[in-house]
């Protein structure tokens, strides 16, 4: 990374988002936010909200404010802008949503024959094209005199270059679209906000619903508790400098080669 002092406590940012609030990384990217004493913290989820309220089911920690949002509905991700910009810029936007499976049948293809268009509709969906919808509204918002930071959660399977067991294609090529997306969106962000930050983070696999049906083939230590996984990310964006920008990282501060 290019560097950047960490931040101390008393000159952490104010004003924080953080979309998937209701997801076990989500919810405790929430609590350690809120713990280093950022003055509002915006906590948004949709599958742990009830009636749409924003609320989630596992209670929010003390201090964040709920908000509801929906990936595959723009209106409500600019509802969500509109409400929050209104109290003034923001500096630090963390989107902490994506899929890998889910209960009704997707589940990671092993072979090309498993390929299937709604499958890879879905993947791009909520890994590639939501998080975009969420910048596009986002990134406006971002402090423009100091330093800034909008991450997405990614995978390091996203890498192309990295990639050597195959598999997986609709999650993989998802992740690499949101690669691409960051890469793009940091270039024109940099022209117009250069104190700004715009990049993908990898927080390893964590102990979680979405890892859980893949954990019995990690070696010892490659899985981590959200709450670890949590602090690691944040180290992480502690030390992201401009210059960081366009980039994906991995939870352990390595850059991975998209």
């Amino acid at each position: 990374m290019a560097g950047g002092a960490e931040l101390s406590p008393a000159a952490r940012p104010g004003r924080a988002v953080i979309f998937g609030a209701s997801g076990a990384i989500g919810h405790a990217l929430t609590a350690l936010v809120c713990a280093r004493n950022f003055g509002e913290v915006h906590a948004g989820s949709r599958a742990g909200s009830r009636a749409g309220s924003g609320v989630p089911r596992a209670p929010l920690p003390e201090g964040a404010i709920p908000f509801a949002f929906d990936l595959r509905d723009e209106a409500s991700i600019a509802d969500a802008a509109a409400a929050i910009g209104r109290a003034g810029p923001l500096d630090l936007v963390i989107i902490a949503t994506g899929v890998l499976h889910a209960k009704d049948g997707f589940q990671p293809e092993k072979s090309w024959r498993e390929f299937s268009p709604e499958a890879f509709a879905y993947a791009f969906a909520l890994n590639a094209t939501g998080p975009a919808l969420i910048a596009k509204h986002f990134l406006p918002l971002l402090a423009v005199n100091r330093r800034a930071i909008l991450a997405a959660l990614s995978a390091r399977v996203g890498s192309i270059s990295d990639n050597r067991l195959g598999g997986w294609a609709s999650y993989r090529a998802s992740k690499a679209a949101l690669h691409q997306i960051i890469r793009t969106m940091s270039i024109e962000l940099a022209r117009k906000n250069p104190f700004a930050i715009c990049v993908a983070l990898h927080p390893g696999t964590v102990d979680s619903a979405l890892s859980a049906p893949f954990q019995r083939a990690l070696a010892p230590g490659k899985l981590f508790a959200p709450d670890v996984a949590a602090s690691h990310l944040l180290d992480v964006l502690d030390r992201l400098a401009p210059g960081d920008s366009g980039h994906a990282f991995a939870w352990d501060g390595t850059r991975i080669p998209f």
